[in-house]
C-alpha cells in the first residue's frame, strides 16, 4: 500500500461538519488517542473515501464529502443519534447513512465487499478491511482513503500515480469490473474525459467494447444520466472519438451521426474558443442528426426529461439561420437556444456575423395588446386575436420596429382588417 498526504490547506479538512461527524464516529474498539494536545483518532474507524480525496490531491472544488467507516450501518445511526446529529437511512441495505449537518450531508458506508454481481446491481457483505472495500471499486483513482484529521492517504492500487500520469485504469481485470456493472463502461470514458489523457490503456477500451451490448441490461434512466455526465464535460473529444471507433454508442444510440465525430469537434472547438456555457441538448445533437423525428425517438428511448425534449426541439425549430434571421429565431426559441443553432449548423464564415446580431442584444416584448387594436376602431372578438398575431408577424420581419415605424405598420394592418368586416 503506496501512503502520502493531503495538503495541509485541503479546504475539506477544515470543514466543521465533518469534523462533528468524524468525532461521533471515533473507534470505540481502538478509542480516542490525545496527539498533540488534541483528542484525534488514530487509524481510527472512518476515512474520506473516493472523489473528495482524489479532487482534493488534484486541487479541484470538492463538492460532496464521503467517508468510508469499518462500523456497523447500525452503530453508525446510534453514534450520530448519541453526537445530536440527523441520521437518515439512504440507503441501508447498502450499508448506506446520510448525516446531515447544518444543510450539509455526508454520505457514511460501511466498509463491503461483493459476494455476487449481476452487471445491475452487487450483493454485498460488510467487511472489516480497508482493502477489501478498495478492492470492489472500479478505477484505482476512486480507490483512494484519507483520513479525516491527519490528511494521511491511502492508495491500495497505485491510484495516486495514475492520477498524476492521467492514467485511467479499472482495479484488477478490466473484463470482471465491467461484468460487476456495465455502467462502468460508460463512466469509464466519462472519467477519461475529466481525468484522463490521451493515451487510453487498450485492455480497458478493448473490454468496454466487448461487452458494450451488455449496457442495454441497464435501466434507461442509467444510461441517460452517465451519458449526459460524458457530453458535459468541459472537453470529452478524446473519450467520444474513442467511442464512436470502438461502437460503444450503437447498443443505446443506433441514430448516432455519420458525422458524429466532426460535429461534435468543431461544436466543442467553438465553445471552448468563444468561452460558452456548456449544456446537455446542445452537446447531445451534435452527436444526432438534425432531424426532430429521430431526436424525440431517442428522447423516449433514454426517457429523457421533457425539458430537454423540447430544449432539443428548440434548436431544431427553424432552418439553419443566418445574420437576417437569427433575431427571429431568438424572439421564438431564446437567445441561447438560437446561438447553439448557429454554433452547430453554420460555416466559420457566417458565424462571426451571426453570432453579432445577438451579442449584447435583449429579445424585445412585443408592444402591442387587444386594448389598442379595441381603441382604433376593432370590436372585441377572434378578429382582434388575428390582427395582433399578424402584426407581431410583420413586426418581427421588420427587425423589431419601434416608435412610429411600429404604429405605421399596425395602423396599416388595422385598416386591413377593419376593411375586411365592412
Amino acid at each position: 500500500m503506496m501512503t502520502a498526504a493531503l495538503p495541509d490547506d485541503t479546504p475539506w479538512l477544515k470543514n466543521a461538519g465533518l469534523k462533528q461527524v468524524v468525532a461521533a464516529l471515533h473507534d470505540h474498539a481502538d478509542g480516542p488517542r490525545v496527539v498533540g494536545g488534541a483528542v484525534r483518532v488514530v487509524g481510527g474507524a472512518v476515512r474520506v473515501v473516493g472523489g473528495a480525496v482524489r479532487d482534493a490531491i488534484l486541487g479541484l472544488p470538492v463538492a460532496d464529502i464521503d467517508l468510508a467507516t469499518k462500523l456497523h450501518p447500525s452503530a453508525v445511526i446510534a453514534h450520530l443519534k448519541n453526537a445530536g446529529i440527523k441520521a437518515v437511512p439512504t440507503g441501508l441495505d447498502h450499508g448506506t447513512i446520510t448525516a446531515v449537518i447544518d444543510k450539509q450531508n455526508f454520505e457514511i458506508t460501511t466498509l463491503r465487499r461483493d459476494v455476487a454481481t449481476d452487471g445491475r446491481r452487487a450483493t454485498i457483505a460488510f467487511a472489516t478491511e480497508w482493502k477489501d472495500d478498495a478492492a470492489r471499486r472500479d478505477f484505482t483513482i476512486n480507490a483512494l482513503y484519507a483520513d479525516p484529521n491527519t490528511g494521511q492517504i491511502f492508495d491500495y492500487f497505485n491510484g495516486i500515480e495514475d492520477l498524476h500520469a492521467r492514467h485511467i485504469r479499472f482495479i484488477g481485470d478490466a473484463r470482471q469490473r465491467i461484468a460487476e456493472d456495465y455502467l462502468r463502461i460508460l463512466r469509464y470514458f466519462r472519467f477519461l474525459g475529466r481525468f484522463g489523457n490521451t493515451d487510453a490503456n487498450d485492455e480497458a477500451v478493448t473490454a468496454c467494447r466487448d461487452a458494450a451490448h451488455s449496457m442495454m441490461a441497464l435501466s434507461r434512466e442509467r444510461i441517460a444520466q452517465e451519458l449526459s455526465r460524458l457530453l458535459t464535460l468541459p472537453d470529452p473529444r478524446y473519450a467520444i472519438q474513442l467511442m464512436i471507433a470502438n461502437d460503444i454508442f450503437v447498443p443505446f444510440l443506433p441514430e448516432l451521426d455519420t458525422d458524429a465525430f466532426s460535429k461534435f469537434d468543431q461544436l466543442v472547438t467553438r465553445q471552448l474558443s468563444r468561452n460558452i456555457e456548456v449544456n446537455l441538448p446542445t452537446r447531445m445533437l451534435a452527436i444526432l442528426p438534425y432531424d426532430t423525428a429521430i431526436c424525440d425517438k431517442v428522447a423516449m428511448r433514454l426517457k429523457l426529461s421533457n425539458r430537454l425534449r423540447n430544449d432539443i426541439a428548440d434548436r431544431l425549430r427553424d432552418a439553419k439561420p443566418n445574420a437576417a434571421t437569427i433575431r427571429a429565431f431568438a424572439y421564438h426559441v431564446g437567445i441561447d437556444a438560437a446561438r447553439d443553432c448557429a454554433l452547430l449548423r453554420c460555416s466559420d464564415a457566417e458565424l462571426p456575423d451571426i453570432l453579432a446580431q445577438i451579442t449584447d442584444w435583449t429579445i424585445p416584448v412585443f408592444p402591442v395588446r387587444g386594448a389598442d387594436l379595441i381603441a382604433k376602431g376593432l370590436s372585441a372578438g377572434p378578429i382582434i386575436a388575428q390582427t395582433l398575431q399578424a402584426i407581431e408577424r410583420q413586426w418581427i420581419a421588420a427587425d423589431f420596429p419601434k416608435g412610429d415605424a411600429l404604429t405605421a405598420l399596425a395602423d396599416q394592418l388595422i385598416a386591413g382588417a377593419l376593411l375586411a368586416i365592412k
